[in-house]
């Protein structure tokens, strides 16, 4: 089971991103703040679950949460500043949209610019040790999935509802036969 939180009487976010292996589509960022003594038996880390999990754990997030915040930053914003700044500038717009706001961000992952007057503690591999980090990556990948799934009515070519942008062979196929579109990330290997 993992942590229900990492300090006594602070209240923390926890903080996570998806997809920055895309090819096409924002980076999409969630923070998320959790009663401190939420526990969940299989609450963990997105990637570790299916869709139809995901999807009813992200129910049930909505409804214990005390706050679930949401920011992204553009395919465009990712080509100018590269896509590990884009990833911090998404967690940023999710950060400051938190009501209450957090006082210590429990961040996914070995890198973070620090959010102004915010402690915040780095942990590789969080979204598994950690329910509040664990929530945020469901969060962040159910709304990005979503996103793509709305994109991929645009652009049917892509097969977005099933890749989610992903570099698969049917999508480098597509790029390949059709060309690029304004969502996809100019600055990554397109094929």
């Amino acid at each position: 089971m993992l942590y229900s939180s990492f300090s006594p009487n602070l209240i923390e976010a926890g903080v996570d991103e998806a997809g920055r292996g895309c090819l096409a589509g924002p980076v999409v960022a969630s923070a998320v703040i959790l009663p401190k003594d939420y526990k969940h038996e299989w609450l963990t880390d997105s990637k570790k679950l299916n869709k139809k999990q995901r999807e009813k754990l992200r129910e049930e997030i909505e409804k214990e949460a005390i706050c679930i915040a949401i920011g992204m930053a553009s395919p465009q914003e990712i080509d100018q500043i590269n896509i590990l700044q884009a990833s911090v500038l998404a967690m940023h717009r999710a950060i400051e949209k938190l009501d209450p706001q957090a006082e210590l961000l429990l961040i996914d992952g070995k890198y973070f610019k620090p959010y102004p007057f915010t402690l915040h503690e780095c942990i590789v591999k969080g979204d598994s040790l950690y329910l509040s980090i664990a929530a945020a990556s469901i969060i962040a990948k159910t709304e990005r999935d979503k996103i793509m799934e709305q994109y991929a009515q645009e652009f049917p070519m892509y097969a977005w509802e099933h890749n989610a942008g992903y570099p698969t062979k049917a999508h480098y196929h597509a790029i390949q036969t059709y060309g690029i579109t304004p969502l996809h990330r100019q600055s990554f290997r397109l094929t």
